[in-house]
């Protein structure tokens, strides 16, 4: 996503209200209208049989990303809505373990298995777009009348190298949620920067109790953390239209601000969580929270339908996220979304069905059953985006003078595999198994190789 994307988020908002009038009048979402002939209306008679052939049986094997039951039924719903109008397309549905998922996809598409539909995300599409694996979708929805209301950030991260690969199916952007219980007992207030979140998590640590101020993630995923606090640490030097690197090349894990935000980040470990989370991943942190385990939680917006369902709406509370140093805190816009693989014999088919997915009263409706960002502009006019723990999302959007957007490295190939590399790397360094400066190293160096790589 570029700066585009995160700038676009405003107006992602401002976009997602207009769509949900529209949602009403969309239908299926589908852009075929059977237009009602002019001149002879008589019923043809019943005897008479059709010259037209019977529509042609396809299944479509699609497969999801970001899996977890409650989301995967919806999708199933979704999917049984959109056969019922079709029922000449059967609709496999391939649903991983989430923290399998993108693993088991590489595999199919490298493999040239079957596969007509994939969940495709921000921090892959550069890769599975220089592996030749994804369908260029820009023919197909400059005919589609519903993306006049896609938001522009929806449409710069479903894109790569000026062409669209994915739709979105939702919008992310992180906040902090605590228990306001646990802050209250202690006098505590929400933080404000990540020395006060490190702070308030000590404060609120008792082991004996099995009681942790952070609801750490040092699995899958580890990375949401650990580099968003060293890019607020590196705010004045960043480049923010090329993120991780600095305004003169360099990258930002080479500077001494680097090495003070991950010593921060060790402390977080150490001192206020529990030690085996550093194997957690999303669901390990999120059931942590609302079980009781853990009192702080950055997450996305897609857990809080399930922070609601399993927690006293009294005991949660939402803040924006912790500001660096300077008082800043670099954001960004992460999405997931649907392509079409190059080798689908069905891509026609493929896309009718995304386009049923994304119109906007399923996307509208998928949003507020999982609690993401819709990506239709009409949707914000829905007042169910502008109450409770949404408000934060857009309190943040309206200070983008202190939330500064930033583009991510999505266009970098080795992109989809800086995730599980700088996991480890954590990992090591968490367990002291390696120094704050070799790990640091070992990230500048990944980074330098992906940029020489790109000019070759």
């Amino acid at each position: 996503m570029g700066a585009a994307v995160v700038k676009g988020w405003t107006t992602l908002f401002a976009g997602v209200m207009l769509l949900s009038s529209l949602a009403g009048c969309s239908g299926s979402g589908s852009s075929e209208n059977t237009a009602t002939p002019s001149g002879n209306t008589a019923a043809p008679s019943e005897s008479v049989k059709s010259t037209e052939p019977p529509a042609k049986q396809v299944t479509l094997h699609m497969i999801e990303s970001l899996t977890s039951p409650e989301r995967t039924k919806l999708l199933q719903d979704a999917i049984a809505r959109f056969q019922k109008d079709n029922p000449n397309i059967k609709v496999e549905l391939i649903s991983p373990p989430f923290d399998q998922a993108d693993n088991k996809i590489r595999t199919m598409l490298a493999a040239k298995q079957e596969l007509d539909i994939l969940e495709v995300r921000d921090l892959n599409i550069a890769e599975y777009v220089n592996n030749g694996y994804l369908e260029p979708l820009d023919t197909y929805a400059s005919s589609w009348a519903d993306s006049k209301t896609l938001s522009g950030t929806s449409k710069v991260v479903g894109s790569n190298n000026g062409k669209l690969y994915f739709i979105a199916n939702a919008l992310y952007q992180r906040q902090v949620f605590y228990r306001k219980d646990w802050f209250d007992a202690k006098g505590l207030s929400a933080p404000k920067t990540w020395e006060e979140l490190v702070d308030s998590a000590k404060k609120l640590t008792d082991p004996k109790q099995n009681r942790y101020g952070f609801s750490f993630r040092g699995g899958p995923g580890a990375n949401g953390n650990f580099d968003h606090m060293i890019y607020d640490y590196n705010d004045k030097v960043m480049n923010l239209d090329d993120a991780p690197f600095t305004k003169d090349g360099k990258t930002v894990y080479s500077t001494p601000e680097a090495k003070q935000a991950l010593e921060l980040y060790k402390k977080l470990y150490k001192e206020a969580s529990p030690p085996d989370s550093i194997n957690w991943g999303f669901q390990d942190q999120v059931q942590a929270f609302t079980s009781g385990v853990t009192g702080i939680l950055l997450q996305d917006p897609d857990v809080i339908k399930v922070l609601q369902d399993k927690m006293d709406p009294k005991t949660l509370e939402t803040a924006a996220m912790p500001l660096g140093p300077n008082g800043k805190s670099l954001v960004s816009t992460g999405a997931a979304g649907w392509g079409v693989t190059a080798n689908s014999k069905s891509k026609n088919e493929a896309w009718k069905l995304i386009s049923y997915l994304s119109s906007p009263k399923e996307n509208t409706e998928f949003s507020k059953q999982i609690g993401t960002i819709p990506i239709h502009t009409s949707a914000t006019a829905d007042t169910f985006f502008q109450t409770g723990p949404y408000k934060t999302l857009l309190d943040m959007t309206a200070k983008a003078d202190v939330f500064v957007n930033f583009t991510p490295p999505f266009k970098y190939p080795g992109n989809g595999s800086w995730g599980e590399l700088s996991m480890k790397g954590q990992q090591s360094y968490l367990l002291d198994k390696k120094s704050t400066d070799d790990t640091l190293k070992e990230w500048d160096k990944f980074w330098l190789d992906q940029k020489a790589g790109m000019k070759k």
